[in-house]
């Protein structure tokens, strides 16, 4: 008997998208993983791939160029990155930077942004952590002055996912340094053609390694005053606050997937690798080991799965999102740990997948909120 981790979430309809999924990842992102991990980043080309075949921004409405899906079609896209440790393209920033625009964007701001995201003809990217601020959103330094119809934007970025690629960038900043977290605006900057933006460097993470994470430099950077997200300033606080949710229950899928694929690779390993003369798979520590990683496994599904439907009901409360991400994001450390200790020498080696996939773990109880601060927005709601 198989043990099964399908999501209680699907249906007839997301299997045969599933199925195309899965042939886009097998056959057009594995090919080029190594590629990507050894220069930093996988190219324009595969997003405007995704783009083409309506794998971006799925559930974004179509009237804004979207695939009229929701969260669950998302999803099986993350889902099916994480299993094989694909970690270099990262849609779902693309897609939080997309929900910004549907939910506080103008009208304006939407048409001419969310259909060029779906076709993958521009990579977005979100820019809120500083060199000193890390989690404390308040804590901003990067300053926009109004100067008649345009702001004047100066400041630095970093950690920033897509920066490298990135054809938009939705950044934080002050407009107003007496006004505390009402004086917060999030800035629409088109980075093609853009007089004092500049890239610094590709950071070198101890994960991730295909995925572009740099430093962003903005210097007297020129943004219309039509570009503040929403039109109106001073309202970038509660636009940050109000989508984080959607981001955390992104983690706490990528999670979920992420230990399955790590289960299903250390089950396949110890059927064949012998020890003593016998496989690993009937000395009775693995059977145990792997018991207890299904299990945690089966108990995360259901939560995440849980949430999945609630987002798409519209009742994802933030306490829950966070309980998500937290359960997901520490449970994955130890899952993938475990696996990779079934799997030896062979699973400190980079060219296994578990060991790719114990690096990519690590910065899942970081990004989005680190652990500590999950615990304290659950603690709030009590």
């Amino acid at each position: 008997m198989t043990i099964d981790f399908r999501p209680s979430w699907m249906d007839d309809d997301l299997e045969l998208y599933r199925g195309s999924v899965r042939r886009f990842v097998e056959t057009e992102m594995q090919p080029d993983d190594e590629a990507a991990r050894k220069r930093g980043h996988v190219g324009k080309e595969i997003w405007r791939r995704a783009g083409e075949l309506g794998l971006l921004c799925t559930d974004i409405p179509g009237r804004y160029g979207g695939a009229d899906g929701d969260f669950r079609h998302e999803a099986v896209l993350y889902e099916e990155m994480a299993r094989r440790s694909l970690t270099g393209m990262c849609p779902s920033i693309h897609s939080i930077v997309a929900h910004y625009f549907l939910n506080h964007g103008t009208e304006a701001q939407k048409h001419a942004f969310l259909p060029r995201m779906a076709r993958g003809e521009i990579v977005g990217a979100l820019a809120m952590t500083e060199p000193g601020a890390g989690s404390d959103l308040q804590a901003l330094r990067t300053r926009a002055e109004r100067r008649g119809d345009h702001y004047v934007l100066n400041g630095a970025k970093t950690f920033i996912t897509n920066g490298f690629l990135a054809g938009v960038v939705l950044v934080a900043a002050k407009t107003d340094s007496a006004a505390g977290a009402g004086g917060t605006s999030i800035l629409i900057v088109e980075t093609d053609d853009c007089p004092g933006f500049r890239v610094g460097r590709l950071l070198d993470k101890i994960g991730l390694k295909a995925q572009d994470t740099c430093e962003l430099f903005f210097d007297d950077v020129r943004v219309p005053a039509d570009r503040v997200l929403g039109g109106v300033a001073g309202q970038g606080f509660y636009q940050m606050m109000s989508d984080l949710p959607y981001e955390r229950l992104i983690i706490g899928v990528m999670a979920a997937a992420a230990m399955e694929g790590a289960y299903e690779a250390a089950l396949e390993y110890v059927r064949y690798r012998e020890a003593f003369g016998r496989p690993l798979v009937e000395f009775q520590n693995t059977r145990f080991k792997l018991a207890e990683i299904a299990t945690t496994i089966k108990a995360t599904r259901c939560f995440i799965d849980r949430c999945v439907e609630d987002l798409v009901a519209g009742r994802l409360d933030t306490a829950s999102a966070s309980m998500a991400k937290l359960w997901g994001s520490e449970q994955q450390g130890r899952v993938v740990d475990e696996c990779l200790q079934l799997f030896g020498g062979y699973g400190f080696m980079n060219e296994t997948m578990v060991g790719r996939m114990y690096g990519d773990a690590r910065i899942q109880r970081i990004y989005g909120g680190t652990s500590e601060i999950m615990k304290e927005v659950i603690a709030r709601a009590m």
